[in-house]
């Protein structure tokens, strides 16, 4: 049963931790250098990607700043379609709500296909309390599990592990699990590839209850759409006999056409694709084929919050594709676990503090882990302007206080003084020319983090100010320190 990141320590110790692994920067490194390498490729390709962006965010800002209509339209065009809508307003509920569906069956098994949502709320632990074994069946979600491991990247969750590793972890846990390795098993892609599969496979044929998330719902017609690509999502959701799919009410958008928006935005910025290899989409039930019973959670544990920020909502628009993650150099070098949260990497920065609030030790820290360069924003597709709701949630944390806050007020306070008053600035700025041979490279205290991975700028022998007096003909001054 793979973990949960209760317990993790904050983002710095973390961090640190994680960049003193050299196999783990090797594989960071070379993952995400391949994969933004094909979505610039595959972004480069469309003249029109810039009004593609555009028409995304626009879409998501209406939907969002209706939510309560949508998400009513979206409840009656389910239950029209013969399915059952069911509200949780945190994951305690939204825990409780499947395993009682669960239960209902009379099964105590099920399969899962990739959600986010699920992994937010700990769904595989709640249910294994229940008495029901959950199994992952994304493969790259069923070598955490297999590993007891946990999630490092939102689109590709093992992106820290690499095929020798992949392969050991099959070797030693499948047969725990169901069907075993294959003796003289490989690293080797195909070979590891097919392990899965016929693991997979008994899991599939076997299995009358599956869970899902959806990386849409729409309102329109009732429809939930899943993207995936490599079909074993499909097997999950039409299989099963019953499908139960857990849902954030973010996910709502208002109808089929503005689908059409994010089908060619989500692949080309995820994994560097033109289309998505498989996008699976159903309505109710149908009789005769597919899951004869349906249930659709929707989930809002804080997203409700979220939504009453002005600057922080526009996290609400992510649709999951993982580009700002690729893209940061922060996350190249930690990986995910340090964020510790399901969202890692910059949109985990901004999303996991709202929706957990910033009370905790490891929330307040996540809006410090970046070095706000505004990569992220560049190559998000709906635009989402990361470094400024950083910059935002800092102001929330240190609004709050604490020791290393205070500092930084008290510093702030004091640079508030002098760089008020024009006279004050003059004589601090020849306070520190004069003083500037005794300045150390590295600041004494608790600033003594900044510069421990930062050059101090040296201070110069005389001010612009000065400078251009000296230099300005017939002298004229309109300098306040002169």
């Amino acid at each position: 049963m793979s973990r949960t990141f209760i317990g993790m320590p904050a983002f710095p110790r973390a961090a640190r931790t994680a960049t003193a692994d050299a196999q783990l920067r090797h594989n960071l490194r070379a993952a995400t250098r391949t994969i933004r390498g094909k979505r610039a490729a595959a972004v480069g390709e469309l003249d029109d990607w810039a009004a593609l962006r555009a028409a995304g965010k626009a879409v998501k800002e209406r939907t969002l700043r209706h939510l309560d209509r949508y998400l009513e339209q979206l409840e009656a065009s389910v239950t029209a379609a013969g399915g059952h809508v069911h509200w949780a307003a945190d994951a305690a509920e939204a825990n409780r709500i499947v395993a009682d569906l669960v239960q209902a069956t009379g099964h105590s098994e099920v399969v899962k296909v990739k959600s986010m949502a699920t992994q937010e709320i700990g769904l595989n632990d709640a249910l294994r309390e229940a008495g029901i074994t959950a199994y992952e069946t994304d493969l790259a979600e069923l070598i955490v599990q297999l590993g007891d491991d946990l999630p490092s990247h939102i689109l590709v969750p093992a992106i820290h592990r690499d095929r020798a590793e992949i392969r050991e972890i099959f070797l030693r846990r499948m047969a725990g699990w169901g069907v075993p390795a294959p003796e003289g098993l490989t690293d080797d892609p195909r070979a590891l590839a097919e392990a899965a599969r016929v693991h997979l496979r008994e899991k599939f044929l076997n299995a009358r209850v599956a869970v899902s998330g959806a990386n849409f719902a729409v309102a329109e017609t009732g429809t939930l759409v899943v993207l995936e690509s490599e079909g074993n999502g499909r097997m999950c959701l039409t299989l099963p006999e019953t499908l139960i799919s857990v849902v954030g009410i973010e996910k709502t958008i208002p109808t089929w056409a503005d689908l059409d928006v994010f089908l060619r935005t989500l692949p080309r910025s995820a994994t560097g694709e033109r289309m998505n290899p498989y996008t699976s989409t159903w309505t109710g039930v149908t009789p005769g084929d597919g899951p004869q019973e349906f249930h659709l959670v929707l989930l809002d544990n804080g997203r409700t919050d979220v939504l009453a920020d002005e600057v922080g909502r526009q996290a609400l628009r992510c649709i999951r594709c993982s580009a700002c993650l690729n893209i940061c150099p922060v996350y190249e070098r930690t990986g995910g676990h340090a964020y510790g949260s399901v969202y890692p990497g910059p949109i985990g920065a901004i999303l996991t503090p709202q929706l957990r609030g910033t009370g905790g030790e490891p929330e307040a820290s996540l809006p410090y882990a970046s070095s706000l360069c505004g990569a992220c924003y560049e190559v998000c597709p709906v635009a989402i302007d990361i470094p400024e709701v950083l910059v935002h949630l800092r102001e929330r944390v240190a609004s709050a206080g604490g020791a290393g806050h205070r500092v930084e007020k008290a510093a702030m306070a004091a640079a508030g003084w002098v760089l008020g008053d024009g006279r004050r600035l003059g004589a601090a700025q020849r306070a520190a020319a004069a003083a500037r041979s005794l300045v150390p490279r590295r600041l004494p205290g608790p600033a003594g983090a900044w510069t421990d991975t930062r050059d101090l700028p040296a201070v110069p022998g005389e001010s612009f100010r000065r400078w251009w007096r000296d230099r300005r003909v017939g002298g004229a001054d309109t300098e306040a320190e002169s």
